[in-house]
């Protein structure tokens, strides 16, 4: 079962052991991993870290570690596509409070599947969406 969806930052940061993944997050994601559950993140999380690799702001591995990690029969870690059912979503979730695209799927893709978003993003963090940081 999928316990949260995580955002590209929290992917990235969890799949590098990066210091910047909160206590609370790495906490939540490795207790779903011993329990034989799974975290999920959105297929636009895939597009995202491409485009962050193109502009030289992450490691260039990213991409491969994730694929990696994900190919795994008994990964922890589960692409969940963007769906119709997702983009309906997403009109509940305010452009105002939410602006940036990726962003707003991936809370869409949370609320749609009634589960929490691992995120520090301030904006998703003060939104009605639960949050786990």
């Amino acid at each position: 079962m999928i316990l949260a969806v995580a955002d590209t930052h929290a992917l990235i940061w969890y799949l590098f052991e990066d210091e910047r993944l909160s206590r609370p997050a790495k906490q939540f994601i490795n207790n779903a991993t011993k329990a034989g559950e799974q975290i999920g993140f959105s297929a636009i999380s895939i597009v995202e870290i491409v485009y962050l690799i193109e502009k030289a702001k992450i490691n260039p591995d990213t991409l491969t570690r994730l694929l990696e990690a994900t190919s795994a029969a008994d990964s922890a870690l589960v692409e969940i596509p963007v769906t119709g059912q997702i983009a309906n979503k997403m009109r509940s979730v305010s452009r105002e409070s939410i602006p940036d695209m990726p962003d707003r799927i991936i809370a869409a893709t949370g609320l749609s599947l009634n589960i929490p978003i691992i995120s520090r993003d301030g904006k998703i963090k003060v939104s009605k969406i639960k949050t786990i940081w």
